[in-house]
């Protein structure tokens, strides 16, 4: 019996909706529920998840939307009781964020925050764009968690920062690092003197934790977001964080990071990485370069590009590096045991698994299904941070559901012989996911024993020991669960890889004379180089986005937006450019 509730004018954040989803789905009597703001988008989602109501069509974007199958509708009061409840609570936690100032409107954030350099927005994405282009009329730097932005105004906005020497970090940013200062989604990690780009999330994550682990540190790490070397964008991100880098003198050390980039923007970003005059370390996840060049890295791996950077800052040559191999225990794999699946909350970090049980199999490239990074042979490696498992519903870091229900059906697979998975720590992801995935892991190994199979489990854990999770407790949980816990991701896969008789080692490099090249690093905005020193920002959205910020000691005026004029997004264009025309008449 499916019920739709409509409450008017009750803004709330996606995420904080999300969780409260899976909150009531908890409570006795309830088959299905979800909780939306009434936007256009939300209204398909309930239809393809079979909870549509003729009702829907009243709700605005403003409102937020319940709509629940219940067993009796007795229950629907209590719902609505607990739903509430639960918001509170979570309003409650909000206004105890040690921020200088909560705000409600835009004019008021943008006085309280004109010191601020950056506007942080993590806000629904139809709404992402017009956000940004204020930010940036108003001379602020951007970092962008939301997506969903389309790729002609990410073109643009981008265009309009890099012409004001502005950076617009995003759209689609989860993590960043500035001025040692953590946003959105991010570890915390000791400041230091390597820089670090990334066109990748969880790709900077692994790669500042492990330098964090060797015992070096982090100045910045600039997220572009991922379509940033893109054909359509062309690597304007990108390219202006490696002139901010270059200037910085705190940074020793440039580190670049990306998942497979268009061909040519690879190249112009390459050709003006051998401008630096600094050591620089590359990654582009996929190639498995067989050289270095004086002074600029090539890495296979998230890990070596990591050793590498330590390496070079030390004063060491990287290409004396050994690789480090984990132990192989001894495994007796049933016959048909043959296959590895990877379940992973991190996008980059599943790409790296797919990659190297690629090479390790010699599998020819195929386009597997959505939401999967490598489905060949029975092998399996699934980014479970991808729309197609996200949409309308919470991260994988922040909500362990759909890993758990994976690990289960690969349990119950015959030829499994290894699962791969990641625990990811830091500012913004599950506050204990390793409890979480804990009893599930046991079930699916003593479920295997008991049917004469053994069955591994092998994990990494992104994070450092100042992360606001006790990693050591993370550590010790997934062990007593059974896990074997590797360094990083790129030992976990190979380890997998060794137990299925499919061992491989890192090829050594040579290093080659630097190419040549006739292009210069561009010099820098003044407002470019006021980012290298940025302790003031302006967070638009999620208020937990502020807890890393006044942990380090940074200011930040908390702006808790709201859509105008009804979510409607023509009138909010219009009444922006009757706002700019003013603005100029007045000048």
């Amino acid at each position: 019996m499916i019920h739709t509730i409509i409450e008017k004018n009750s803004y709330q954040d996606s995420i904080v909706l999300m969780l409260l989803t899976n909150h009531l789905e908890e409570m006795e009597g309830v088959t299905s529920v979800s909780v939306m703001m009434g936007t256009p988008a939300n209204k398909d989602i309930f239809k393809t998840g079979g909870l549509y109501t003729e009702e829907l069509e009243t709700a605005t974007p403003n409102d937020m939307v319940i709509v629940a199958d219940v067993e009796n509708t007795s229950i629907i009061d209590e719902l609505v009781n607990e739903a509430k409840n639960y918001l509170e609570i979570q309003a409650s936690k909000n206004k105890s964020e040690t921020t200088e100032e909560r705000v409600k409107t835009w004019d008021k954030a943008y006085s309280l925050g004109e010191e601020a350099a950056v506007s942080i927005l993590s806000i629904p994405g139809t709404h992402a764009a017009l956000e940004i282009e204020k930010a940036l009329d108003a001379g602020k730097h951007v970092f962008c968690f939301s997506d969903n932005v389309s790729i002609e105004d990410e073109r643009r906005l981008k265009k309009q920062a890099h012409d004001q020497g502005l950076l617009l970090m995003g759209p689609d940013c989860g993590t960043g690092i500035i001025n040692g200062i953590p946003l959105a989604f991010t570890n915390a990690v000791r400041k230091g003197n390597i820089g670090v780009i990334g066109a990748s999330g969880t790709g900077i994550q692994e790669v500042t934790t492990i330098i964090h682990r060797l015992g070096a540190g982090v100045t910045h790490a600039i997220g572009t977001g991922g379509r940033d070397l893109k054909e359509e964008i062309g690597g304007t991100t990108f390219k202006d964080s490696i002139s901010l880098l270059e200037r910085d003198p705190d940074v020793k050390v440039i580190v670049a990071i990306s998942k497979p980039p268009a061909a040519s923007i690879r190249d112009e970003v390459l050709d003006l990485l051998r401008a630096s005059t600094k050591p620089v370390v590359t990654i582009f996840l996929g190639e498995n370069p067989d050289y270095h060049e004086e002074g600029l890295f090539h890495a296979h791996t998230l890990e070596e590009t990591a050793r590498i950077a330590v390496a070079l800052l030390n004063g060491e040559n990287p290409a004396t590096l050994k690789e480090k191999v984990s132990a192989v225990p001894k495994i007796e794999l049933a016959t048909d045991q043959q296959t590895i699946k990877g379940f992973y909350s991190g996008g980059t970090l599943a790409y790296e698994a797919g990659m190297l049980i690629k090479e390790a199999f010699q599998l020819k490239s195929a386009s597997p299904s959505e939401g999967f990074i490598l489905q060949a042979n029975g092998h399996e490696v699934i980014d479970l941070g991808d729309d197609v498992y996200t949409n309308g519903k919470p991260h994988p870091m922040i909500d362990p559901t759909i890993r758990k229900e994976m690990l289960s059906s690969a349990g119950q697979d015959k030829t499994t012989a290894v699962i791969l998975l990641d625990v990811v720590l830091g500012y913004g992801a599950h506050e204990d996911m390793a409890s979480e995935l804990a009893p599930t892991i046991k079930k699916i190994q003593k479920d295997a024993l008991e049917e004469g199979r053994q069955l591994t489990v092998i994990g990494t854990i992104v994070g450092t020991d100042e992360d606001p999770q006790n990693m050591q407790e993370q550590q010790r949980i997934l062990e007593d669960a059974g896990v074997i816990l590797c360094e990083s991701n790129a030992q976990a896969v190979k380890l997998a890889l060794a137990i299925v008789g499919h061992p491989i080692t890192e090829q050594v490099k040579v290093v080659k004379e630097k190419e040549a090249t006739n292009t210069e690093i561009p010099k820098i905005s003044e407002s470019l180089r006021q980012l290298l020193h940025a302790d003031k920002f302006i967070n638009i959205g999620l208020s937990s986005f502020t807890r890393a910020i006044t942990d380090y000691g940074a200011k930040v005026v908390q702006y808790d937006w709201q859509p105008v004029a009804g979510g409607n997004i023509e009138l909010q264009k219009a009444l922006q450019y009757l706002k700019k025309v003013s603005l100029k008449a007045e000048v």
